[in-house]
């Protein structure tokens, strides 16, 4: 009976496979998007205009980075953020060349620092309103 237990534990765990959108912090100790631009290239990528906020300390603690994932926490692209934005907030920054599947209708964009990582507000971004 024990064993059947960790196995349901275990799978359970395996088969959630939906990406949780709805636990995050809105403290500006974590990186928030705060808007998104999305539009399709005609070779059938995409650009990502994000706009981030944070608390930007200086080198010790920026937002670094924001990225694309499918609903299910598969990262399909990405923007590194070079340095501190301490006096501009919130700052948008591109990425074009971004691959999505063409059967996926929704995509994610959160952003991460470097001492928090991710957790602030994902934003949901619905690519069918955006062709």
């Amino acid at each position: 009976m024990r064993l059947v237990f960790i196995l349901s534990l275990f799978t359970s765990s395996v088969l959630a496979s939906e990406f949780d959108v709805d636990t995050y912090s809105m403290s500006l100790d974590f990186a928030q998007v705060t808007h998104v631009l999305a539009t399709q290239e005609s070779n059938g990528s995409w650009c990502f205009g994000s706009s981030v906020q944070h608390d930007d300390q200086g080198w010790d603690h920026f937002a670094d980075r924001w990225e694309v994932i499918d609903l299910e926490g598969n990262q399909l692209g990405y923007r590194e953020l070079a340095h501190p934005h301490v006096n501009e907030q919130p700052f948008t920054r591109s990425q074009c060349g971004i691959k999505i599947p063409a059967e996926i209708s929704k995509v994610i964009v959160r952003a991460k620092c470097n001492k928090h990582g991710f957790g602030g507000k994902p934003f949901i971004v619905n690519l069918n309103t955006t062709k």
